[in-house]
């Protein structure tokens, strides 16, 4: 591109940036799928969140609220697999 003329500000916007926003989108929905499955599991560790409440459900066997959360995490992984499927079908 710098062989036609172009800036480097053009080599950037037009020649780079279009090249590695795929694998870049890829990455960040892949992390932030892994980050909605660890939190659970570091919550049921005491770090808050979800699996603190699960953990304090189970421990009072509160059976009703155990399924809600259980369905509320479900429901999340889900939505978030298809957010992170849909995205990345759209990058391939």
């Amino acid at each position: 591109m710098t062989a036609t003329g172009a800036g480097a500000a053009q080599v950037l916007t037009y020649g780079i940036v279009p090249q590695v926003l795929p694998a870049l989108w890829g990455i960040t929905v892949f992390r932030w799928d892994i980050n909605i499955r660890e939190s659970t599991i570091l919550g049921l560790g005491g770090a808050g969140g979800l699996g603190l409440k699960l953990q304090a459900s189970l421990n009072t066997l509160a059976w009703p609220q155990v399924t809600m959360i259980l369905i509320v995490i479900l429901g999340t992984v889900v939505v978030s697999e298809w957010i992170s499927g849909t995205v990345l079908r759209a990058l391939i």
